[in-house]
């Protein structure tokens, strides 16, 4: 289990990495559309939602400690908050469906949700890599005589 954890928080690092990739081909697609940003939104509300379930239930399944499963929790929280973000930067619109400074600086807060997730996912990954590694060999205690070589 603790080596499936690791491959799927990885998989889940490379999903949020590949958003910013959708996101950057929604933005620069001409003309833009509705559909500009269809793998944003599939990756984002499907298959990182998804991975993300599959990390939790990973890292019960292989006894992580409670800080890991905790931490695996958090991008769960992050992707629903990236949603609601989304929703609300496109709720403040004026009257003619033009974007507000309000609406911008929800936006803008979208990004950042994004970046912070992206960095507890890393911290996910190295701590199932961590968990996943050989155990640390024990100390042993060398007692060394003065004046005799080591």
């Amino acid at each position: 289990m603790r080596k499936a954890l690791v491959v799927v928080s990885l998989l889940l690092l490379v999903a949020f990495a590949l958003q910013f990739v959708f996101a950057a081909v929604g933005a620069f697609t001409k003309p833009a559309g509705d559909d500009a940003y269809a793998l944003h939104s599939v990756t984002g509300m499907a298959v990182i939602p998804v991975l993300a379930l599959l990390t939790i239930l990973l890292a019960v399944l292989a006894k992580a400690p409670g800080r890991l499963v905790g931490l695996a929790v958090l991008p769960l929280g992050l992707v629903v908050l990236q949603a609601l973000l989304a929703m609300l930067a496109n709720a403040f619109t004026d009257t003619a469906g033009a974007s507000t400074p309000v609406g911008l600086t929800v936006a803008g807060l979208h990004a950042v949700n994004g970046i912070v997730a992206v960095h507890v996912v890393v911290g996910v990954h190295r701590a199932a890599r961590a968990l996943a590694g050989p155990a640390p060999a024990e100390a042993v205690t060398v007692a060394v005589r003065e004046g005799e070589p080591a």
